[in-house]
């Protein structure tokens, strides 16, 4: 009798454990959404998610780009906690689809692995872009294609209409605004560069042209006039911008940074932008098909729906484009969660600063019913997104490839470039927010730069 009654018990509380939904995009950044008041782009699907729950407007990346970004989702740590196979601290791409093997203290640790001891069924679609050791297979997810487009929204919207038996956890990876690289590579690549490219990359350069055209009947005067996003209010490369980001513009096969900043023209810059945001709308109708099922299926109240992105873009601030400088369009990611009936709407959170590679596993982990730990500086978010008051990091870290930093919540924000030399940048972001000049030298900012010295020396980034 006390062992069918502890049956029930245990069906029961399985039950309490929702669904769990993760949408993350490639490439975009905090503003690209119209609940952010982004008003060149419509983003119903991405709005729906945060009008119905909670849009924080502080969250930020581990590293600002595609694989070291998605090794923090997995794990819960930063990319620099791993190495590569010759040694090196993993920063870039290249080095981090590189990494070899992990732990077992990392593998039994994992998103999927926690989520795996919680009894969910996991599956996973779209780009993966991760190292071998960390591939969705291996931690145990249930593949339903790694196309990112359409196929994957019509694969997970069939998913979810089966109405699986268990709790599950899935994660739906969209290619796009990712798109948008491939304006500049094409457009500043050699002969042989540009067929290898045409070759290899035929859909996103159709998907690239097609979100590069104008309104029909529009004229091309009405359509800048009207229609076309303005130039950003930091369009200009930052008052005596650090020598590192200059040296990494010229790294090859990245001139086609270089080619942009000094050979676009404002019109070009503009289009850029333009295509950018239809990129982002093209996302975004992927993910209204992924809600019309939910919807449909009855399951919104049983499923808690997290939106991200994996790093943003430049878009024309500082004349860059792509990603990896740490400036916030690069960085700052959209954040948002949606439980009908448990996580209240219409919540703007611009206060805490979230790490979505951090905070991502152990928020998960929470939800599901075990406790999840990887980086101890990792929070789980549940207490937010249910509006509570709870004690709360003072400053976050990020890494990149040519610098790390660290931006407190009072809107103080330090570079360290270390590509050639130590270069120190400090930013005030409540009276610069679009971080136009610096005040590294100011001495009215002495004793900001001391403390946030100290926190990047002793909490974020010992022994850098």
């Amino acid at each position: 009798m006390m062992m069918v009654s502890f049956t029930l018990f245990s069906c029961e509380e399985q039950q309490k454990n929702p669904n769990i939904i993760f949408i993350v995009t490639d490439q975009q950044s905090a503003s690209m959404m119209s609940s952010a008041g982004n008003e060149f782009i419509q983003t119903p699907a991405m709005d729906y998610i945060a009008n119905n729950g909670i849009r924080f407007t502080r969250a930020y990346v581990t590293n600002p780009v595609c694989s070291p970004s998605r090794v923090s989702m997995m794990t819960g740590r930063f990319p620099g906690y791993f190495h590569d196979s010759k040694g090196r601290q993993v920063r870039s791409n290249p080095m981090s689809m590189d990494i070899s093997q992990i732990s077992p203290e990392v593998f039994n640790s994992t998103l999927a692995a926690q989520l795996k001891k919680a009894g969910y069924d996991l599956v996973f679609g779209g780009k993966v872009h991760l190292p071998d050791p960390l591939e969705p297979k291996k931690l145990g997810f249930e593949m339903l294609t790694e196309d990112g487009r359409e196929i994957l929204a019509q694969k997970a919207a069939r998913f979810i209409r089966d109405k699986p038996d268990s709790p599950y956890f899935m994660m739906v990876s969209l290619i796009n605004p990712h798109d948008i690289c491939y304006m500049a590579i094409r457009d500043f690549a050699d002969s042989l560069s540009l067929s290898r490219i045409q070759k290899n990359a035929k859909e996103a350069l159709d998907n690239l042209d097609r979100a590069l055209e104008i309104p029909e009947g529009v004229s091309r005067a009405e359509f800048f006039e009207k229609y076309c996003p303005p130039l950003p209010p930091n369009f200009e490369p930052q008052e005596d911008e650090a020598d590192a980001i200059g040296v990494f513009l010229d790294m090859d096969p990245r001139s086609f940074r270089r080619g942009a900043r000094e050979h676009y023209s404002e019109e070009q810059w503009r289009m850029h932008r333009w295509a950018y945001a239809r990129l982002t709308e093209n996302a975004d109708a992927h993910i209204q098909l992924i809600l019309d099922a939910l919807k449909e299926s009855g399951q919104e109240e049983n499923t808690l729906v997290i939106f991200s992105s994996d790093h943003g873009d430049n878009d024309a601030s500082h004349r860059l484009e792509h990603k990896n400088v740490l400036y916030e369009a690069s960085i700052n990611v959209p954040f948002a969660a949606m439980w009908k009936g448990t996580i209240s709407p219409g919540q703007v959170n611009d206060r805490n600063l979230v790490s979505l590679g951090l905070d991502l596993l152990p928020t998960v982990s929470e939800y599901a019913g075990v406790d999840g730990k990887a980086d101890p500086r990792g929070l789980s978010l549940k207490p937010l997104f249910e509006g509570k008051e709870v004690p709360w990091r003072e400053s976050l870290g990020i890494e990149g490839e040519i610098s790390r930093a660290v931006i407190q919540d009072n809107g103080i924000k330090y570079i360290r470039y270390d590509l050639v030399g130590t270069e120190e940048r400090l930013m005030d972001l409540n009276k610069d927010p679009y971080e136009k000049t610096h005040v590294t030298f100011n001495p009215d900012y002495e004793t900001h730069m001391e403390k946030i010295r100290e926190e990047f020396e002793n909490h974020w980034f010992q022994g850098h």
